[in-house]
């Protein structure tokens, strides 16, 4: 396949920035996406030119690094998948591929494709954990957690934190990130506890870094890689007003 590529150059966070056209020749139809920047940037490296900056680390759909905005949608064509599950083979010989970074505010642009995603990392570390005392392990099956909850929980806990929900909405809002992260918690005994002050805390860092707000049309759901659900943001406004 030979494909025509425009990329989103950017030395640093103070440059403007600028759509680039760049030809990606020879590219196996069984090759994941991030597979087909690799040999990109090979040939550009052996042109002389700087190679295209990308985040990727697992390549397995686990991390949620691989953040880009495909043709419009974030992670590209293919429902339920990050960008690194995402083959060569849903695009065809002559396609014209737009490649960009996340677009929010509170993800300012590193260089190329690369994104600051700090202001996740901010709001977990404003509560998206149980606090534990130090002294004797508990025993694992001591505190017994039913099917439903366990299953509301785990649902909640596949987030894996890559933004696409942000990238996606129009308000930039982060509502279905905090509200998983708010939700996996609420729904387990050793969350319960620090339920309300959590959902505080997490709700004003995330007003804190610049996230808008949901208005209800769900293109975060539509591009989440592990599929989570709106009800999270209605958990977590529940979880707020309380």
């Amino acid at each position: 396949m030979n494909l025509k590529l425009k990329v989103w150059r950017q030395k640093n966070a103070s440059d403007k920035g600028r759509m680039v056209k760049i030809q990606a020749k020879n590219i196996s139809a069984d090759m994941s996406f991030l597979e087909m920047l690799d040999v990109v940037n090979e040939d550009l490296t052996q042109k002389g030119i700087e190679p295209i900056a990308f985040d990727h680390d697992c390549r397995e759909g686990i991390c949620g690094m691989c953040s880009l905005v495909i043709n419009g949608i974030a992670h590209g064509p293919s429902r339920g998948t990050a960008t690194c599950q995402l083959h060569m083979r849903k695009f065809k010989d002559g396609d014209t591929i737009v490649i960009e970074p996340w677009r929010a505010k509170a993800f300012p642009v590193v260089k190329d494709l690369v994104t600051d995603r700090g202001a996740f990392d901010r709001i977990i570390h404003a509560g998206g954990y149980v606090s534990v005392n130090t002294g004797a392990a508990p025993e694992a099956n001591g505190i017994p957690v039913g099917k439903d909850d366990a299953e509301r929980a785990m649902d909640a806990a596949a987030c894996i934190g890559c933004g696409a929900c942000v990238a996606a909405c129009k308000n930039a809002s982060a509502m279905l990130f905090v509200g998983a992260k708010i939700a996996h918690l609420a729904e387990l005994p050793q969350g319960k506890v620090e339920r309300r002050e959590r959902a505080k805390k997490m709700v004003a860092q995330m007003d804190k870094e610049g996230f808008g707000n949901c208005t209800n049309q769900y293109e975060c759901e539509a591009v989440c890689p592990k599929e989570i659900s709106v009800s999270v943001i209605a958990q977590m406004n529940r979880e707020y007003l309380k």
